[in-house]
């Protein structure tokens, strides 16, 4: 479902190109939910963002959900995001403009679906926010803004689930609530999982843990989920 090959990504700098990621071979199949560890600034997020086609690698090839990046414009990309895959961030990322309800339904109407509106309510009534459908991003907690995100993230039950720290900003309880959801989510899906995370607990939730450092893949562990 993901496969990564040599993958290099560059970044410009104000003192010269800086090396975030450096020959990544990484490849996960359908299904399996991945972890991937690491200290800050070993290249987590980067790599996160070009799985997600919101950073194009430098060098190498990336493969996601059977679709070849090299090549692709920035519509195809979005295209395939929409598609097949759901991205959840630390910071929430919804509209502010928009309510839960527009918030969660922008990707089915961005696809085209004829039941966004009626999807999108589903979608937040399955996180526990039918009561919130109304509701503006700054009139919900941050709890309730990333269960938001999630039910975005899911409503069109996309083939990967992509999750950069998505308790970074909660409180321990409030977080592992969200966790819980997002398990439950993933495995209502069938979704490939990669969550980015810090800790050690939730990491060993997921099948296998991969461990980066310096931009290089420190570590592979395949394992048993304990959860």
């Amino acid at each position: 479902m993901i496969d990564l090959e040599s993958v290099t990504l560059t970044l410009p700098s104000q003192a010269g190109p800086v090396e975030i990621l450096k020959g990544i071979a990484l490849a996960i199949p359908a299904g399996q939910s991945v972890s991937l560890v690491g200290p800050s600034g070993s290249g987590k997020t980067s790599l996160l963002m070009v799985v997600a086609g919101l950073e194009r690698a430098s060098s190498g090839r990336v493969r996601v959900a059977d679709v070849d990046y090299a090549g692709r414009s920035e519509d195809d990309l979005a295209r395939l995001r929409r598609r097949s895959i759901g991205v959840v961030f630390q910071d929430f990322h919804l509209v502010p403009t928009m309510t839960a309800q527009e918030n969660v339904a922008i990707p089915l109407e961005l696809a085209g679906e004829g039941r966004a509106w009626n999807r999108a309510a589903e979608a937040l009534e399955s996180v526990g926010l039918g009561h919130r459908l109304s509701h503006y991003p700054g009139q919900l907690s941050g709890g309730e803004q990333q269960r938001t995100a999630l039910a975005r993230a899911a409503v069109a039950s996309p083939k990967i689930l992509l999750a950069d720290e998505p308790t970074g900003n909660l409180d321990r309880q409030t977080g592992q609530q969200v966790i819980d959801l997002l398990f439950r989510l993933r495995g209502e899906t069938g979704s490939t999982l990669l969550l980015i995370t810090h800790d050690p607990g939730l990491a060993r939730r997921c099948q296998r843990q991969v461990a980066l450092a310096d931009g290089r893949i420190a570590g592979d562990s395949l394992g048993r989920a304990v959860a």
